[in-house]
């Protein structure tokens, strides 16, 4: 009984310390990918690129080249690692030796990962933008403007998270269900369920979009960042028309759960308006 307290207090613990380290990289992750790129722009005035440059000679400058290679060197690092563990024969191998904490390796991996490749990202400063709004009043309320956007999609990106059991995602709930003997999460799960979820893990390519696209500058390592991580949330998606029937329905019964209070307090105030005029 002491050996099984003990582990559940293991368990307990290193879920927890994930979800704290997963919480941070992912405040810092906003931070890099957001706000530090609109608050260079924020006064109007980039100070990511040099637009005097020609690109004939940004191409052919060595630091230029070698901030690229170390850029893409990093991303190649986060694909890897984010492919590779949800790879079937690693994602059971890590299974069979690691349990219930699977999902929580695979998150502290990816945190991990997220924080190398912000910690080592080399900027392009010594080439020219691609774009960059400079010309009052844009340059003023332009920035201002994907502050707002960038927000809102961060909060649309959290809620759908919430949506689509978040406690899931980060491997909390597979180390709750092991405590209580229930087994793993998804196996509660409809067929429909786990076939969509093995298909989409993560439901905010267009909010992810319009956060590494819509920016007063972008810059070429920028460029290679955004492009990169759109090309590989494009790839990593497969879903078809059974997957899209069964979010359909779902969203259904999602709607008919506002709607059915809604009619029964209408219900509720007819009668009552009944009754009184029977008593009158």
């Amino acid at each position: 009984m002491a050996s099984v307290t003990v582990r559940r207090w293991v368990l307990g613990t290193v879920s927890l310390l994930n979800l704290f380290f997963v919480f941070v990289s992912g405040a810092d992750f906003i931070r890099f990918v957001s706000f530090r790129a609109i608050y260079h722009n924020i006064t109007g005035e980039t100070l990511l690129c040099q637009d005097s440059i020609p690109w004939s000679v940004a191409l052919n400058d060595t630091s230029v080249l070698k901030s690229l290679a170390v850029d893409l060197c990093l991303l190649g690092l986060f694909i890897t690692q984010h492919s590779l563990l949800a790879w079937s024969p690693v994602k059971q191998a890590l299974q069979s030796a690691l349990g219930a904490l699977n999902r929580t390796a695979y998150c502290f991996t990816t945190a991990l990962v997220l924080q190398i490749l912000m910690r080592y990202w080399q900027p392009v400063t010594s080439a020219p933008c691609l774009w960059s709004v400079r010309h009052a009043p844009w340059s003023t309320w332009f920035p201002l403007l994907c502050f707002a956007l960038h927000f809102l999609c961060w909060s649309i990106i959290c809620s759908i998270l919430m949506i689509f059991d978040y406690p899931e995602l980060l491997g909390i709930k597979q180390v709750y269900y092991e405590c209580l003997g229930l087994g793993d999460p998804p196996c509660h799960k409809s067929p429909h369920g786990q076939r969509l979820l093995s298909h989409l893990r993560h439901p905010v390519f267009l909010e992810l979009g319009v956060v590494l696209w819509v920016l007063p500058a972008l810059s070429l390592d920028r460029l290679l960042f955004a492009g990169t991580m759109s090309t590989y949330l494009a790839l990593a998606h497969s879903l078809d028309k059974q997957d899209l029937s069964f979010l359909c329905v779902q969203f259904k019964s999602k709607m008919q759960l506002f709607v059915e209070p809604q009619q029964g307090s209408t219900g509720t105030t007819t009668n009552q308006g009944n009754s009184n005029q029977k008593e009158n």
